[in-house]
């Protein structure tokens, strides 16, 4: 490994932390980065996180937030007293590297239109309150404004479509700032069928007619939890790419439904889409250890399958991940999804557990013998490539 003088050390260090406590620590290489954690991250994994714009597909940014909102709970979070959004808070989301989120979630039943107006609104209310610290991402000129302006970029999606009663309330979603729309959630709606659904008929008269108006408008069609006849059916109907935001493959877990088969992914890449890779523990395998290593096998079963083009990184969890929720909040989640999912005592995959995950992330892409050029599409030049297409594309 390269060594680098202390002076380029501090340079390099200060521009990835500012404002963070930093303590270089000449090792091969090596340094110590934050003041609350001793793990050292090589030089080069440091620079590809500075220079590279990343993006994490599925980042819920506060999952007590979203579960409390949809759950009912009274609790104070950001949603319902913005200002308890702290400088230390916003701090953490820098020290993640992470420079753009898609915070979607999963509205449903028949309340799914009222639930996504209070969702969108809610996320339009803090962005407008913290403007200053935080961008939403709705156009692809945005996505580099949010990195050189250190802000964090928000991209306003759903993982759902049920809130679509009729084509023309994908035009007005779109005014509200939505640019992403996952057809279906796990169980079937008007377009077509979740993955933990009893059959799978494919994309319905009416879903057909709504990817029609997402490719119109410029929404991007996401199909994560969609069953895998929805799925396929997805990549024929949009005469644009369309997204895999968060998933993981099905030849490395075989029963777990959420995870797209290998025809799929190659549909995907033909179409020119990109599939961020999930870091949930019962999606990345069905066995202990569940580790980072597992995690890689994912990242790495796409690129040999399609292209390294065709990755990126949709963790679906915020900086902290599941296994941080208070225990009730935890519980009702699960609750809400059949056993198919195979939940396990933990939900969080080891060694990307935390909030700096994305450096354990690029030293394992190191590891595997990724080059530079490659890691920084994995990190969010893919997404960033397929967005701006799919946003443009007005057909």
């Amino acid at each position: 490994m390269n060594t680098i003088t202390r002076r380029g050390s501090l340079k390099r260090l200060g521009a990835l932390a500012a404002g963070t406590f930093v303590v270089p620590m000449i090792n091969r290489g090596r340094f110590e980065l934050f003041a609350q954690s001793t793990k050292k991250y090589s030089a080069r994994a440091i620079d590809l996180l500075r220079q590279s714009t990343v993006l994490d597909m599925l980042n819920p940014f506060t999952l007590i937030g979203v579960v409390a909102m949809f759950k009912g709970d009274k609790r104070v979070t950001w949603f319902t007293n913005p200002e308890t959004f702290s400088a230390q808070d916003l701090q953490r989301f820098k020290d993640s590297r992470i420079d753009v989120m898609h915070i979607g979630v999963g509205t449903s039943g028949p309340d799914a239109y009222e639930q996504t107006l209070k969702f969108i609104g809610a996320w339009n209310g803090f962005l407008a309150h913290h403007d200053a610290h935080l961008l939403r991402v709705d156009e692809p000129a945005r996505i580099d404004a949010a990195k050189n302006s250190g802000k964090i970029g928000i991209i306003l999606g759903v993982q759902n479509s049920e809130h679509f009663r009729t084509p023309d309330d994908v035009d007005y979603f779109y005014t509200l700032g939505q640019r992403i729309s996952l057809l279906t959630y796990n169980s079937r709606n008007l377009i077509g069928n979740g993955s933990t659904e009893r059959r799978d008929d494919g994309i319905s008269d009416f879903g057909l007619k709504i990817i029609e108006r997402m490719n119109k408008i410029g929404m991007a069609v996401d199909t994560a939890h969609c069953g895998d006849r929805t799925t396929l059916d997805a990549f024929e109907a949009s005469k644009v790419p369309v997204l895999i935001t968060h998933s993981n493959c099905r030849a490395l877990n075989p029963n777990q439904p959420r995870c797209k088969t290998d025809e799929a992914i190659r549909k995907m890449a033909e179409k020119g889409g990109v599939m961020g890779i999930t870091n949930v523990r019962n999606f990345v395998s069905p066995k202990e250890p569940t580790n980072v290593e597992s995690l890689l096998d994912h990242y790495d079963h796409v690129a040999k399958l399609v292209g390294v083009e065709h990755v990126g990184v949709g963790s679906d969890y915020d900086l902290d991940g599941y296994d941080a929720l208070p225990p009730e909040y935890a519980n009702w989640l699960r609750s809400l999804y059949k056993s198919s999912y195979a939940f396990r005592d933990k939900m969080d995959t080891d060694d990307v557990n935390h909030y700096l995950r994305m450096f354990d992330l690029t030293e394992a892409l190191i590891r595997r013998g990724y080059s530079d050029a490659n890691i920084e599409l994995i990190l969010g030049g893919n997404f960033r490539r397929v967005l701006t297409q799919i946003w443009t594309t007005k057909v």
